[in-house]
């Protein structure tokens, strides 16, 4: 069975965009999205052309499940007595 193709989004469809209705996938603000992907804390984005920059979804994917792990908390020790 072949693999399904790789998904892309662009910064508005991982940011989201109230005015147009479309919703955040990872909510963050624009600017604060583009600063951490050129600090490399989210995934380097893909030019396809002069004006479109885009993401890989298996990447955002990545990042939402990295984030969730990081924000589950570890079972608290067992009392001592």
């Amino acid at each position: 069975m072949p693999t399904p193709p790789e998904q892309f989004y662009r910064v508005t469809d991982i940011v989201g965009d109230r005015k147009r209705g479309i919703p955040a996938i990872f909510p963050v603000s624009k600017s604060y999205w583009l600063k951490g992907v050129r600090a490399g804390k989210f995934p380097k984005p893909i030019r396809l052309s002069p004006g479109v920059v885009v993401w890989k979804g298996s990447d955002i994917d990545a990042l939402i499940q990295r984030t969730i792990a990081a924000a589950t908390p570890v079972e608290a020790a067992e009392p001592q007595s």
